[in-house]
């Protein structure tokens, strides 16, 4: 099933949000598009060398023409996609509002937690439509391993190519269903909740990772201050447009800066584990009620049902 890049594995995927379509500086080696057992991914995979070789795959999470509505985009494909080309680690990113007055627009942010506001339109699962239930810790949503590496190198980035954009870390991303904003009363009830950002693709993406066992992060960029600032008028697209080219352009020195090091940490094979194996014993539907159609299909991602 793994389909390694020309002369290399491919370990690291990248999710691209709003304004980020592609990554450069990188020299593309090819385009894939695996048809999984959830369909096609939101935009062909492509395949790209750093200068020293190291691969890295990236999809468009909304399409390259930015045609799909969050609550539409075919996460489990994406996710599926990526684990079948080889990849242990995600790195995804999104453009998100702040709910916090020190969140500034251009700011960048790598979240901890997380708070569910989706309203159960989107496939979370890949058990779902199944004979098998399977149970996915959760507790702690993103790969402590993954983001313990690459907040210093974010940090680094920034400080370099991008001086006075700071970087917050532990923080909480509200996802919220769309593709409409929040109300007011909706940003100020999620401040008194505890979150710091909000936008509408962490969640299922984080959830259906933790499923196929793959680590995974979010560098989060926020565009805006959503709907709670009093005075103001209520985020626009205008506004968010705006600030998604400067973000996006950053966004891509950073993924360039963080794929070597993340690649390589992976390729020690102790640095970055806590995916792995996680699901082993999550499945608690007796096997003789599990059929060999939902084995098959779910063997596209967890090798324990092969």
């Amino acid at each position: 099933m793994a389909e390694a890049g020309q002369d290399g594995p491919v370990l690291v995927g990248v999710i691209g949000g709003s304004g980020l379509y592609n990554l450069e500086h990188l020299t593309p080696i090819k385009e894939v598009n695996p048809e999984t057992p959830w369909g096609f991914a939101s935009s062909p995979i492509t395949i790209s060398a750093l200068p020293s070789g190291v691969r890295v795959a990236f999809v468009a999470r909304h399409g390259t023409a930015h045609n799909i509505n969050p609550s539409s985009v075919p996460t489990r494909a994406n996710i599926a996609a990526l684990k079948s080309l080889g990849v242990k680690a995600i790195i995804a990113f999104s453009a998100v509002g702040s709910l916090r007055e020190e969140i500034r627009p251009g700011d960048f942010v790598i979240p901890s937690q997380i708070i569910d506001r989706t309203k159960g339109i989107r496939p979370s699962s890949f058990f779902e439509g199944t004979s098998i239930v399977g149970h996915a810790m959760f507790g702690e949503p993103f790969s402590g391993q993954l983001v313990s590496l690459i907040e210093p190198l974010v940090k680094k980035e920034l400080e370099t190519e991008a001086p006075g954009v700071q970087l917050h870390t532990d923080k909480c991303v509200v996802v919220m269903e769309g593709p409409q904003f929040s109300t007011r009363a909706e940003s100020n009830m999620y401040r008194a909740w505890g979150g710091d950002i909000i936008n509408m693709s962490t969640l299922p993406e984080a959830k259906l990772a933790r499923e196929a066992e793959l680590s995974y992060a979010l560098i989060a960029t926020a565009t805006d201050y959503d709907s709670w600032r009093v005075g103001e008028e209520p985020v626009t697209v205008a506004e968010v447009i705006k600030t998604l080219k400067t973000n996006a352009d950053a966004s891509r020195k950073v993924a360039a800066a963080l794929i070597e090091d993340v690649s390589n940490a992976l390729l020690k094979g102790d640095v970055i584990t806590d995916g792995e194996g996680s699901m082993r014993y999550s499945v608690i539907t007796h096997e003789s009620s599990q059929t060999e159609e939902d084995k098959k299909k779910l063997s596209y991602i967890l090798p324990y049902f092969s």
